[in-house]
């Protein structure tokens, strides 16, 4: 077998079995400690750009299925595996995990101690590496400096953020019977569109730029502003359409569309050490006191203190951490979580969130008044 290297910004590196793609490739690199769901995990946006290391011991047993793909394809920048499983055992299989990796040409390693390698990334905080057919450190090193000056022209909107990579390139319409919500796709999972589809909802997916009164024309009930990859401080030039569009309209923010609503009514965001990504992160409704277990795949967070300056509330809390986890808007129908409510992969007891916002949609309809 081909061997490869995982090379760490700290200088630390890890030796394993090459998979999928033959080539060299350089990212952020995450945790996601979810027993099953990696189909999801590959394709789920929000991962654009990183190189997931997977905890859970052994990977691609059952398979890659049809109906499972959160986005048309792929976006990781690579994986780490501990074990894959090259003969998997479901009736719903149709491609192995390794197939995917080389048909979308994505490369990753198998056999290292993916547990050590989380250690590690728990005790630095966030790290950026390389998967790489040699101990080049100095080709890391470049990287680092490149992703440092591009961050830099990001911010200053010289270049598009990275939810350019993810988002829909023109507007998708879903029909339905029901109240028609309007989906500002930041890298938004199919699961979103269809957890909203299964509770009769007409959708609209847009681009994240899409222009603000064509936005208005659309006739929307509610606005969601979905999932999606990166720093929220990259979507700066949009959060004054954002804040408007919100004000008009029941919303429901999940995740970076969370964080968005957060910074586009005057609060800030900030990174954790290691972010959440996992399927068994606890969750406490601070007005109920029920507490959820949710499906998380972030890096940043809502700073609790920054609310205090606006109209928001927390609603939900971390159990870990104490991370905001949820807020809404004292006067205005706006609502956001920093959690996956229609999981896939995980725990679907969250799901109310998508049905209590439906409901806020019916009971606005036809009554709302545009900021």
């Amino acid at each position: 077998m081909r061997k490869g290297y995982l090379l760490l910004e700290t200088g630390d590196w890890f030796e394993g079995e090459w998979i999928g793609a033959v080539q060299d490739s350089a990212g952020e690199v995450v945790f996601q400690t979810g027993m099953t769901g990696y189909q999801e995990v590959l394709t789920d946006p929000s991962y654009a750009g990183q190189i997931v290391n997977f905890t859970y011991p052994l990977i691609g047993n059952y398979g890659i299925n049809v109906v499972d793909d959160q986005s048309i394809r792929p976006y990781v920048a690579g994986v780490i595996v501990a074990e894959l499983c090259h003969q998997p055992s479901h009736s719903q299989y149709r491609q192995t995990f390794e197939q995917v990796l080389q048909q979308y040409q994505i490369p990753g390693l198998s056999g290292v101690d993916t547990r050590e390698l989380t250690k590690i990334i728990r005790k630095h905080g966030t790290l950026y590496g390389m998967i790489s057919q040699t101990l080049d450190f100095d080709r890391l090193r470049q990287f680092l400096e490149q992703r440092k000056k591009e961050e830099k022209r990001v911010k200053k909107g010289e270049i598009l953020p990275i939810v350019e990579r993810v988002t829909t390139s023109t507007p998708q319409y879903y029909p339905g019977d029901g109240v028609h919500v309007v989906v500002v796709d930041f890298g938004s999972k199919f699961s979103i569109i269809e957890s909203l589809r299964s509770l009769g909802c007409a959708v609209t997916v847009i681009p994240y730029d899409y222009p603000i009164e064509e936005i208005m024309k659309l006739d929307a009930d509610g606005i969601l502003f979905s999932n999606g990859p990166g720093d929220p401080k990259e979507l700066t030039p949009w959060l004054k359409g954002y804040h408007r569009l919100a004000s008009s309209h029941p919303t429901l923010g999940i995740c970076l569309g969370h964080q968005i609503l957060g910074l586009a009514f005057g609060a800030d965001t900030e990174k954790l050490p290691f972010g959440h990504r996992g399927v068994n992160h606890p969750v406490i409704n601070l007005e109920t006191g029920q507490i959820w277990i949710t499906s998380q795949n972030h890096g940043y967070v809502v700073n609790e203190k920054s609310l205090e300056k606006t109209d928001f509330i927390v609603t939900h809390r971390n159990v870990n951490d104490g991370s905001v986890e949820g807020m809404k808007h004292r006067y205005l129908p706006i609502q956001s979580v920093q959690f996956h409510p229609e999981a896939h992969p995980g725990p679907v007891e969250a799901f109310e969130i998508f049905k209590d916002f439906v409901e806020t949609c019916k009971l606005a309809k036809g009554v709302r008044q545009y900021a």
